[in-house]
């Protein structure tokens, strides 16, 4: 009986491991568009947009975004939890950009 009780708990914790790894995945962005500086929108949140061919990111990052403006590039970053708000488009914490 106690090796059944310890064999349940230890699939358990396995379990949510995976489920876990698994939810990180979900939230990881992979975009390539066009970045825009943040003007007046419906939404006002980060400091820019990516747009892409048929959606559109608003950005927040650690470094500055400017350089890129107006250039096609490749971001990846991570959606962050509690976005979109009242139909704006998700927020992404972008962590790379490549031209």
């Amino acid at each position: 009986m106690k090796k059944i009780l310890i064999l349940s708990l230890f699939v358990a914790v396995i379990s949510s491991c995976t489920s876990m790894k698994d939810s990180d995945t979900a939230t990881r962005v992979t975009a390539t568009g066009t970045i825009q500086k943040l003007g007046m929108s419906t939404f006002q949140y980060g400091t820019h947009v990516l747009k892409t061919e048929n959606k559109t990111y608003a950005l927040k990052s650690t470094f500055s975004l400017d350089p890129y403006l107006d250039k096609k590039v490749t971001i990846k970053g991570k959606k962050v939890s509690g976005y979109p708000l009242e139909g704006g488009p998700d927020l992404v914490d972008v962590s790379m950009v490549k031209l």
